[in-house]
């Protein structure tokens, strides 16, 4: 019972629709994984900073625009 439930619980990733196990990856393999969840980190922190920027822009364009006009 406890072999099939840690069978169950193993790491695995998938990729475009194809499940592999993380522990059947080579250690290149698993580097490249790394790379390319730290991407998908960095691009999602990259999106949220690109919101608050433009939103920040857009906050002090419109106080300018406001002054201009009074």
């Amino acid at each position: 019972m406890a072999k099939e439930k840690k069978k169950a619980d193993e790491p695995k990733i998938s990729i475009d629709g194809t499940e592999y196990k993380v522990s059947d990856l080579t250690e290149e393999q698993v580097v490249y994984v790394n790379h390319v969840a730290d991407l998908d980190r960095k691009i999602g922190s990259s999106q949220f900073n690109l919101q608050q920027l433009s939103g920040g822009k857009d906050y002090f364009m419109s106080l300018l625009k406001e002054s201009l006009a009074g």
